[in-house]
């Protein structure tokens, strides 16, 4: 079967051309409005194309459509927070066998991660540092196994109403905790520079109400030591 069989031709050639993860990922960065919606939702791919909006779950999921649009396995991974924070959704893919992701995030640093990481968990615990809350909390607690899209009711791509099972079907997946017996309150809080760049900002508007931009309008001047 056809999985892009009653999928727009408009919107299938907007996907053709974002043939790797790093073209999926620019184009979640610079072409989509971040979904701040009100209201709850979990956009199908088709409807985010068309909305031009994705939060986490719905942009892991255009990029899972993307890669099997182009042969690659459509993944979703969950990656699960304390009750003081919000679950995230990566979409993993495999490069010359190491895993890396695509995600959406008003977060800088739980976005696209490079294909060097040798286990989907090793490539999860990447992203442990720069997840934190509001008081600088460190968060991530589980990550899921990947889940296939083909494992999803088959509307999760073009359903024109919210496709929550997705959402459902995460949740029910093998979870692996993070943390083992190292106690909680041993954690030491976010870099106070990154909390302070993303959610308070300084001469402009924090970085989460920011999106990113191609390094072309970019004016580099720093050249120090790292």
């Amino acid at each position: 079967m056809d999985l892009f069989r009653d999928f727009p031709a408009k919107y299938k050639a907007v996907l053709r051309r974002l043939d790797t993860p790093r073209k999926v990922q620019a184009f979640l960065d610079q072409e989509l409005a971040y979904n701040d919606s009100p209201k709850s939702t979990c956009l199908s791919p088709l409807e985010v194309l068309r909305s031009r909006r994705a939060h986490c779950v719905e942009g892991a999921m255009l990029a899972a459509a993307a890669f099997a649009l182009h042969g690659r396995p459509g993944l979703l991974l969950d990656l699960r927070a304390n009750p003081r924070d919000d679950d995230h959704v990566i979409a993993p893919f495999l490069e010359n066998g190491r895993w890396g992701a695509v995600a959406q995030s008003h977060f800088c640093g739980l976005r696209y991660r490079e294909p060097v990481y040798l286990t989907y968990g090793e490539l999860a615990r990447s992203y442990f540092e720069f997840y934190y809350n509001g008081r600088g909390e460190k968060t991530l607690r589980e990550y899921s196994v990947p889940v296939p899209v083909s494992a999803l009711r088959p509307e999760w791509l073009t359903s024109r109403k919210n496709v929550f099972f997705v959402g459902r079907r995460l949740d029910a997946a093998r979870h692996f905790r993070i943390l083992g017996r190292y106690p909680e309150n041993s954690l030491a809080r976010a870099d106070s520079l990154l909390v302070e760049a993303e959610l308070i900002g300084k001469n402009g508007a924090p970085l989460i109400r920011r999106r990113p931009r191609p390094y072309s309008e970019l004016k580099l001047r720093f050249n120090g030591p790292v």
